[in-house]
Order: C-alpha cells, then sequence, then structure tokens
C-alpha cells in the first residue's frame, strides 16, 4: 500500500483518523430505529452549519448533484434564470439549467475575476421575471470566491426570484448563514470544508422552496426534493443511503461543531494568507484578482517552461503532496491548492517546502 500523502486537493481533502473510523459502524437497517437516530442528529447538525431553522436535504452523490437536484427542482421549461459565469464550475451550473429547458441569462466575465453586482443588477432589472439566481459563490477551477452573496441574495429577493448558492468548495471556510441573508438553497459537499469523505451532497431548502414545490412537484425521481423532505420527517431517506458516509458525515459535523463555526472560518483564513504569501515569496502569482481571491481555493501560475504533469506527479510521488492542475483555458498554466477542512499550519508549511524545492529541482 502506497504511503499516506498529504491530500491539498480542492477536495477531497484529508480526513482525521475519527472521522475514518466512525466508517467502521456496523452496517443497520435504513428503515430502522438506529438510522432513524442517526439521520435525525445529522440533520440537527446540518441545520446549525447552514445557520437555518428550515430544511435541509442530504443526497448520496456528489456535490455537482446538489446543483443538479436544486436546477431540476426549481427549473421549469421556459424559466429565466440569471447565472454569473467566470469558471468551470458556473458554467456548468448555466449548462444544467439549460438542460432543464431553462433560459439563461449568463453575467459573464473573464476567468480570475468576477462580474460586478451593477451587472448582475442590470441583468435582473433587463428581465420581465426571472425564476431564479444561480450564483457559485467560489469558483473551485480559478480560486475565485465572490464577496456580494448578501447583496445578490437581496437583489434577486427584490425582483420574487428564488436564490439558489453553490457552497460547496466554501461552506464552512466561509459562514454563510442562511436564515439571515434569505438564501433559498444552499450547496455544499461532504469532501470539501466539512472535511468528510466524498460522496454526500447536503443542501437547505426554504420554506418558499418547499410552498413552490408542493404545487409543482420536479420531474425528477432521484432527486424529488419533496420526497425527501416527507421522508426526512420520519427520520428516513427515500432511497439507500451511503450509510458508511453517514457515519463519517455525523462525526466530521460533530468536530466543526466542537471547533465552532466562527473559528473554523478564522483558520481558514489564516491558512490562506499563509499560502498566498508563500506562494509569492517563491515568485508565483495568483490567478484571482487579490480582492476577490479564494479562502479555500489557490490557483496559482506556474513559472514559464514547467511541465504541469511532471511537476505535479513529482510533488505526489518524492514529496508525498497532492495539488491539482488547471481546467480548460488554464489547463497546463495552472496548479490548485485546497485550503479547507483540517487546514493548518503543518500542512501549509509542509506544502510550501515542496512546491519549492520542487521547483527548484525543475530549474526555477
Amino acid at each position: 500500500m502506497d504511503r499516506q500523502k498529504l491530500i491539498m486537493l480542492p477536495g477531497p481533502t484529508n480526513v482525521s483518523e475519527r472521522v475514518m473510523r466512525a466508517m467502521l459502524n456496523p452496517i443497520i437497517n435504513h428503515r430502522g430505529d438506529e438510522f432513524r437516530d442517526l439521520y435525525k442528529g445529522v440533520l440537527d447538525k446540518t441545520k446549525r452549519f447552514f445557520q437555518t431553522q428550515g430544511e435541509v436535504v442530504i443526497l448520496s452523490s456528489s456535490g455537482t448533484g446538489g446543483v443538479e437536484a436544486a436546477v431540476w427542482n426549481l427549473i421549469r421549461p421556459g424559466d429565466v434564470a440569471v447565472v454569473p459565469v467566470f469558471g468551470e464550475f458556473s458554467m456548468r451550473l448555466a449548462e444544467t439549467v439549460e438542460l432543464a429547458g431553462g433560459k439563461v441569462v449568463r453575467v459573464a466575465s473573464d476567468f480570475g475575476k468576477i462580474p460586478t453586482i451593477d451587472q448582475l443588477k442590470l441583468a435582473m432589472e433587463q428581465q420581465e421575471k426571472v425564476k431564479a439566481l444561480f450564483l457559485v459563490h467560489n469558483e473551485t477551477s480559478t480560486g475565485v470566491a465572490v464577496p456580494y452573496v448578501e447583496e445578490a441574495t437581496k437583489i434577486a429577493r427584490d425582483h420574487g426570484a428564488f436564490v439558489v448558492i453553490d457552497a460547496i468548495s466554501s461552506l464552512g471556510g466561509y459562514a454563510i448563514p442562511v436564515d439571515r441573508w434569505g438564501v433559498d438553497m444552499c450547496i455544499t459537499g461532504s469532501q470539501k470544508c466539512v472535511a468528510a469523505p466524498p460522496g454526500l451532497a447536503l443542501l437547505s431548502v426554504s420554506e418558499r422552496v418547499a410552498e413552490y414545490l408542493k404545487d409543482s412537484p420536479p420531474k425528477t425521481r432521484y432527486f424529488d426534493l419533496p420526497r425527501y423532505l416527507e421522508y426526512g420527517a420520519k427520520g428516513q431517506t427515500p432511497f439507500t443511503p451511503a450509510l458508511p458516509l453517514y457515519y463519517a458525515l455525523d462525526e466530521a459535523l460533530e468536530e466543526l461543531l466542537e471547533e465552532g463555526l466562527e473559528k473554523r472560518v478564522e483558520r481558514h483564513n489564516r491558512m490562506s494568507v499563509g499560502i498566498y504569501d508563500g506562494l509569492a515569496k517563491l515568485g508565483l502569482g495568483a490567478v484571482a484578482e487579490k480582492s476577490v481571491r479564494s479562502k479555500t481555493v489557490v490557483a496559482s501560475y506556474y513559472p514559464q517552461g514547467v511541465d504541469d504533469s511532471k511537476f505535479r506527479k513529482e510533488l505526489a510521488q518524492d514529496k508525498g503532496v497532492v495539488i491539482a492542475g488547471g481546467f480548460g483555458p488554464f489547463a497546463g498554466k495552472v496548479f490548485r491548492v485546497g485550503c479547507m477542512g483540517q487546514i493548518n499550519e503543518a500542512y501549509v508549511e509542509t506544502t510550501l517546502r515542496a512546491i519549492g524545492e520542487t521547483l527548484t529541482a525543475f530549474g526555477n
């Protein structure tokens, strides 16, 4: 078996031994009392994480499944949705809305930047009726985070639109108070800042969305959110859950709440500053403009002449540190470092030292 590497990806990320051990709990009847107790406990912790008194749904899927669930539950053919597009994942989100039959109003910017709040506001105003705003909070492909989620939510709700926030790679590294900000659906994944294994998507569902779905049920079976809400009230899921992952999520959320959400957010902020500063000392420039740099995903340009795949392979095999490459137009030009979940000073120091030594070995 290979030695355990330091996983500095933008997800999945490092998982504590405590959380890993939780998956060794015995298999139980997912229609029985034991699962009911487990599930209700997980839902309660998830609500505290989202800062909501509303409903939450946990899907045995990746974060992309959570996004797809949000889109197919809200969008009907011909509905207009506003989607800021400034990276790979926001582009995918816009395409998902179109697959559901929606009409997408893209508010685009160059990758590495974000559309301005004024551009977003104008896009809302120019439409007769907008069904929903779908906003990626943290664009994992470019290391860019949107700083105006609360303001964007207010603008959308002023136009009667639902607000869906893709916070898959950010919630927990950032606080998004769902109820206070008026977010209708917020989505995250177990394998990011929650620091659990991959395979679960977590969604908050506002009362406004729940009421809408009563009169307009979605045309999807596995992602039928009203069905999840109905079963959730009984402490069950409509379909067989990924049971070991529920044990792990329960323990990871317990770790998060023991630390405190505010302290976890502060730790992510502090560690990201350390990574950005350390990379700058190595002469490496960030993809994102400073005002919109992500606290959870750091995207950095390579020095000229460095081969991406060879660099990352050497880093993983020789130094035991695993990072990610770039997407789309950034493929081969950029590497990405995850700053999430269990991130601490030792992880940051190890990663920066490994990157520096590997660059030196590559003649930089």
